[in-house]
Order: C-alpha cells, then sequence, then structure tokens
C-alpha cells in the first residue's frame, strides 16, 4: 500500500529526493516516515512527520535531510542533501494510525511499510 521511488546512485555532497505514495482510499495517516536499513546494520529512524506538522530527525540527518508530507494526497517526500557515504542504505518508507476504507477500524489505526528503495552514495 506504500511505493516508494528516487533512489539511486549519488556522489558524496550530492543530493536525492525520496517520495512515497500510499494507494487507495485512506480517510488518515497520523504519522509518516522513513526508515533505513544499511549492510549488517538495524533499520533505523531516518525522519517523521505528524499530520499535524511535528518533524522528528535522527542526529546523523539533522540539518541535511527534510521531511514533508501532503495530507491531502497520502504522500510523504524526503529531500536529501550533502549526502554522505554513510547515508548509503536501503530506505523504507512508513506510515503509522492509518485508517483506510475497507478494512475493520481500530483506533490506533494500522501501520503500513513500502518495499524500500536503495540510495547509494559514493565517495
Amino acid at each position: 500500500q506504500l511505493q516508494a521511488s528516487g533512489g539511486g546512485l549519488v556522489q558524496d555532497g550530492e543530493s536525492l529526493r525520496l517520495s512515497c505514495d500510499a494507494s487507495g482510499t485512506i480517510y488518515r495517516i497520523s504519522v509518516m516516515g522513513w526508515y533505513r536499513q544499511a549492510p549488517g546494520k538495524q533499520r533505523e529512524l531516518v525522519a517523521t512527520v505528524h499530520r499535524f506538522g511535528t518533524t522528528r530527525y535522527a542526529d546523523s540527518v539533522r540539518g541535511r535531510f527534510t521531511i514533508s508530507r501532503d495530507n491531502a494526497k497520502n504522500t510523504v517526500s524526503l529531500q536529501m542533501n550533502s549526502l554522505k557515504p554513510e547515508d548509503t542504505a536501503v530506505y523504507y518508507c512508513n506510515a503509522e494510525g492509518v485508517i483506510p476504507a475497507g478494512r475493520p477500524y481500530i483506533a490506533e489505526g494500522y501501520e503500513y511499510w513500502g518495499q524500500g528503495t536503495l540510495v547509494t552514495v559514493s565517495s
């Protein structure tokens, strides 16, 4: 239900923009965000944004990455500037507190994950 795009191969210091679309009829998504998993490491939070606009960033990306969302379109984007080799990872889109049409209502909503998109930063 989440489709991510925008990954690729860039050089140290360059930029990329990731996008993620939530498909289907969705009444509400509380939090949308991005996580990443580098080879041999655990998945970690990159950035999240609440539907009211509150953002959260990992210390390692604060000041370089910017997350944004369009509540009407149920999309979330991640602008990544000044990329470093240590940003190399598979990036996953996430949505929490999803209230979709056609599924039983639960107060806390459902959680969705995207399929992942690879970002490679060469030195």
